[in-house]
């Protein structure tokens, strides 16, 4: 286990509005963990289901997809076709990049959330937003917020998994 501080114990990152530090110590903490815990892992067993339960292919790439589509909405558009094609695919490892790739895109992914986050004024945070064909209603930091705790959760998952399959 990592002895570095964990990010939320780091102080405030630079020009991101006090109101989205917690999101943003979340995505970055998830970046670091997941590069702590698959920089020996197995690339060949990337896309294994143990237990029935998801691969660390598919959280990778689900993460990576729910932070641009969490984006998206509070950017208050809908989602592109090439977006829909990236949701309908993440499970799907035909195809896919090695795992070194997909913690790059993503770290990003990250990185453009924090430059997001640094150009969102606090002002707007309350206002609602619409997530999906059904509209359902949201604010721009709910949004925001749920990219962050959504990631963390993945990555928890992904953390379980990648324990389990270094010891099969």
């Amino acid at each position: 286990m990592p002895t570095t501080q964990e990010y939320w114990l780091s102080g405030a990152i630079l020009d991101v509005p006090a109101l989205l530090q917690p999101a943003a110590h979340a995505l970055l903490q998830s970046v670091r963990e997941i590069k702590t815990y698959l920089a020996d892992f197995p690339e060949d067993k990337l896309w294994e289901n143990p237990f029935g339960r998801a691969s660390i292919g598919f959280h990778l790439r689900h993460i990576t997809g729910v932070l641009d589509r969490m984006l998206t909405y509070a950017d208050n558009k809908g989602l592109t076709e090439e977006q829909f094609h990236f949701l309908k695919n993440e499970g799907n490892g035909e195809s896919a990049p090695w795992s070194q790739q997909l913690i790059t895109d993503f770290e990003k992914k990250v990185n453009q959330a924090l430059e997001y986050f640094k150009n969102t004024p606090e002002s707007i945070l309350t206002e609602k937003r619409f997530v999906g064909r059904k509209k359902l209603p949201s604010t721009v930091i709910g949004l925001l917020f749920h990219a962050a705790e959504h990631s963390q959760r993945h990555v928890g998952q992904l953390l379980v998994t990648v324990s389990a399959l270094k010891n099969q």
